[in-house]
């Protein structure tokens, strides 16, 4: 097969451009990066300062030497309950995050295998709880958990997790893109039950999806401040979001930046450790997914 080469000005123009936009894109993704790694930065340096250092001199670039009092400051005090409360957000953070995306990919299953009445109906009806803010339904709730006597417990923040409409629509259209319904057939026929086709193949092939919405639904319930605020007054039942507003409206003549930035610090922690654990699976499957034979 012949081929034909460009000519010699069309050749230096092409690489003239290709090296320009390369230095766009470059520098774009340099800025981008150090956007969103600076005020990582800014939290670790303040981690290690005084709050004196820190209200006197404001932002610095340099590391103090007051981490281990700061740590001190978070951990040892008797009234900030922080070890528990992270415990607690843990606790809650971790099941709520199973349930969402377990039940959410097997109702996404149903609707996707299977035909039934009213399938249509209930999917926009899903669509519609979708547009719901938390805070209108959150009064209902709140006196719902007054009722059966369950503030000041955790399982009410962990439950209601079943019904998760966001991440249910997530998975189901990824699952309507990546899950091909010859391989159910096939897996039918070898005598696989539905619950045996659910976990042995469909979660397994659902795997990118699931990742990405744990670790959403972990971010959200770690951080939710409302819900738990509105049942919980309980220090031993607190979550760690309780706890950091409690420093923040705590008596000025007792407030600490240092303690404040090294609190926020550890908070960030387990979100980190939760997305260095699932982004290999998200990677994977993109790898997966780009090469085929």
């Amino acid at each position: 097969m012949a081929t034909y080469a460009l000519p010699k000005k069309i050749t230096k123009s092409y690489k003239a451009q290709l090296i320009v936009r390369r230095v766009l894109v470059y520098a774009v993704l340099i800025l981008l990066s150090f956007l969103c790694i600076f005020p990582l930065y800014t939290l670790i340096v303040n981690m290690t300062r005084s709050h004196g250092d820190i209200s006197a001199n404001g932002f610095s670039f340099w590391f103090g030497n007051n981490l281990a009092a700061n740590w001190d400051l978070v951990f040892n005090n008797a009234h900030l309950p922080v070890a528990t409360a992270l415990v607690n957000s843990i606790i809650v953070s971790t099941l709520s995050s199973i349930i969402a995306v377990y039940f959410s990919t097997l109702t996404a299953f149903s609707f996707n295998v299977y035909n039934f009445k009213g399938k249509s109906f209930l999917f926009t009806f899903v669509l519609l709880i979708m547009m719901i803010p938390t805070q209108v339904s959150a009064l209902g709730f709140v006196r719902l958990m007054n009722s059966w006597h369950a503030t000041n417990q955790l399982w009410p923040l962990i439950i209601p997790n079943i019904c998760a409409p966001v991440v249910f629509f997530y998975i189901n259209q990824y699952m309507q893109a990546n899950l091909p319904y010859e391989l159910i057939e096939a897996s039918r026929v070898d005598g696989s039950s539905e619950v045996g086709i659910f976990h042995k193949i469909v979660i397994p092939l659902m795997k990118p999806a699931i990742a990405v919405q744990f670790i959403f639904t972990f971010v959200s319930s770690w951080n939710n401040y409302f819900v738990p605020a509105l049942l919980i007054d309980k220090d031993s039942v607190k979550t760690l979001p309780l706890v950091i507003a409690t420093i923040k409206a705590s008596d000025p003549s007792t407030f600490n930046l240092g303690q404040v930035y090294c609190l926020i610090g550890v908070s960030i922690i387990p979100l980190i450790i939760v997305y260095l654990i699932f982004s290999r699976f998200i990677i994977k499957g993109m790898t997966e997914g780009a090469v085929k034979g």
